[in-house]
Order: structure tokens, then C-alpha cells, then sequence
């Protein structure tokens, strides 16, 4: 008998993703039913990936993880928890109907969770030998760090794998990652080779974005701007505006990504005064999503003049 094929489709450059894609995997095999060929693919918020394309879903069975919802009958499994997951009320209505194999619940800090709980509650599968992992793609995808200095900090070899994730998250890297995710302590991947040796060119790149965003880091009111659309940066500038600008509660920086431009727009976990703004509500009016405290939407290059219009009309709605 040939072995059924699985596809797993999961937020690209995301360590939650590569995380809910783990946890899927490892549900699916407790589950049962024969051999199982698991495939996978990386995700990203793109202008031109709206959805999981169609074509990617061939597998006997279809997973989409921690990424937006399909309305594709070949999909068989779903889990998320950004509260943009859906177009429309209708389609998550639709969606949930089938409670045995579709899970939604955006109070969830990270999918990962979310994947590892359903298996407990739904399917009676114990996932606790996952828990290094679970507890990390939890606190990393909710920002739960002790401050802006300490999110930055990379000296955990945890923290260095999940800027690898960031930076490399493309399908090739999570077909290399799941199975060692699966096998290994955490740990112990985090200090080998295969992550250590892409983890010290972004170290370095990471020391240069900090700078970069310091120079063009802009207060305009409740807000930090920064525009850094030049080139595309060798690091995620994630936290650094919180990190330079403690007492900020909102940024909004443009950077170039390596096919398109991104707006990424966030509260400051940190900030001394509570949030006013659901940002998954505002990035979604410009074709964005995400959820309330942090959210993003890209743009493709040519659209830089556009890209620059829409940071300066959510930072005047922030500042609202």
C-alpha cells in the first residue's frame, strides 16, 4: 500500500509556524490510518498570496497551520488563530461548521498552543513531550518578555533558531526543520550546525538593522516611524523601536522584503499607557491582517509611493 500524502501549508519565516507545523504532524501520525508522507510549505503574507493556492493542495489530505483560511474543498485540516483568518463572518461560519477537523480561536496567543490543546481536549493525543516547544512559540508569537530589551536580546540559542526561522522560513528550511523539530530537544537543534551557521551572519545583520533603525526612526506623536524601503535588510527589525523608544505605545516601520514591501504595524507590549487600536482591524482595511496588538500588509515594489501614503494614514489613525 503507498503511503498517504499529507500537505502541510504553514505561515512562512514564522517560528509559530514551523511550530504549528510540528505539532500538525505529530497530532496527524497519533491519529493514525497507515503511512503517511508529510509535505511542506511556507506561507507568506504576499500581494500576490492572498490564500494558500490551490494547486499546492494535492495531498490525500490538506493542513493549513497558523495562516489564513482556504474555502478549498481539498482542505482537510485547519488551525489558526489570527483574528483576520476569515474574508468575511459567512466564511467563518462556513468554515467552522465542520468542528471535527477546522479549529479558529483568536485568544490564542500562538497556533502552536492552539494545535497542541485541540489534541488534548479533541482527540484525547498527549503532546507534553512537546512542551519546550509549545512554551516558546507561545511566548515568542505573543511578545510575553519581561521587556523590549529582553525581546531583543539573542543570547538564548532559542531565540537565535527563531531568527533563523525568520530570516530562511521558506519550504525548503521547513522541510529540513519539522522532522529535527519532531526527533530532537530543542536545545539541542538551537546549538547545532545547521541553525549556528546561519545564525551568525544574522547576528551580524541584526547589529546593522538596530543602528539603521535607530538613524530613521521617526516619534510622530503616540507613534515610531521608520521607513527603511532601500534595499531588503539581512534581519527582522522586530521590537527595536520599543527597545530605543521605551515610553512609545505604537510603531509602524516600511521595510523592502525580498519580493515585496511591508508595512508592519504594532503596540508596544511594554508602553506605559494601554492600547486604543485593533490593528488586525486596520491593517485589514488595506488588504493586511493580523491581530489586535500587531499586525502587517505588503505592497508590491513598484508601490513605494503608495507603501509611504498608507504608513502616514495609520500613523495619523494611531495617533487618533
Amino acid at each position: 500500500m503507498s503511503d498517504k500524502t499529507v500537505v502541510v501549508a504553514a505561515h512562512g519565516h514564522c517560528f509559530d509556524g514551523v511550530s504549528s507545523a510540528a505539532l500538525f504532524t505529530a497530532l496527524r501520525r497519533a491519529l493514525g490510518g497507515g503511512a503517511l508522507d508529510f509535505r511542506y510549505r511556507s506561507c507568506g503574507y504576499a500581494p500576490t498570496m492572498r490564500v494558500v493556492p490551490e494547486s499546492w493542495l494535492v495531498g490525500d489530505e490538506n493542513a493549513i497551520v497558523d495562516f489564513r483560511y482556504s474555502p478549498s474543498k481539498r482542505l482537510s485540516w485547519y488551525f489558526d488563530h489570527h483574528a483576520t483568518a476569515f474574508g468575511s463572518d459567512e466564511e467563518r461560519e462556513a468554515a467552522l461548521q465542520d468542528s471535527e477537523r477546522r479549529f479558529f480561536d483568536p485568544s490564542y496567543g500562538s497556533c502552536t498552543k492552539l494545535v497542541a490543546d485541540v489534541a488534548t481536549a479533541r482527540f484525547g493525543v498527549d503532546l507534553a513531550s512537546f512542551a519546550a516547544l509549545v512554551s516558546w512559540a507561545d511566548r515568542i508569537d505573543s511578545a510575553r518578555f519581561a521587556s523590549a530589551a529582553a525581546a531583543v536580546d539573542r543570547s538564548e540559542p532559542v531565540l537565535q533558531l527563531a531568527s533563523v526561522v525568520e530570516q530562511h522560513g521558506e519550504g525548503e528550511l521547513y522541510r529540513q526543520l519539522v522532522p529535527l523539530l519532531l526527533r530532537d530537544p530543542l536545545d539541542q537543534i538551537a546549538r547545532s550546525d545547521y541553525i549556528q551557521q546561519r545564525w551568525t551572519p544574522i547576528a551580524q545583520a541584526r547589529r546593522g538593522c538596530y543602528e539603521l533603525f535607530r538613524e530613521r526612526s521617526r516619534r510622530q506623536g503616540e507613534v515610531i516611524l521608520v521607513e527603511a524601503a532601500d534595499a531588503p535588510l539581512g534581519t527582522s527589525g522586530k521590537f527595536f523601536t520599543y527597545a530605543l523608544f521605551p515610553d512609545s505605545l505604537y510603531s509602524v516601520t516600511l521595510t523592502r522584503m525580498k519580493q515585496h514591501l511591508k508595512i508592519s504595524v504594532g503596540y508596544n507590549p511594554w508602553a506605559p499607557r494601554p492600547r486604543g487600536h485593533d490593528i488586525a482591524a486596520l491593517c485589514r482595511r488595506y488588504g493586511g491582517g493580523g491581530h489586535a496588538m500587531v499586525g502587517a500588509l505588503t505592497l508590491p515594489w513598484g508601490e513605494i509611493d503608495r507603501a509611504r501614503q498608507i504608513a502616514a494614514e495609520i500613523v495619523a489613525e494611531l495617533n487618533h
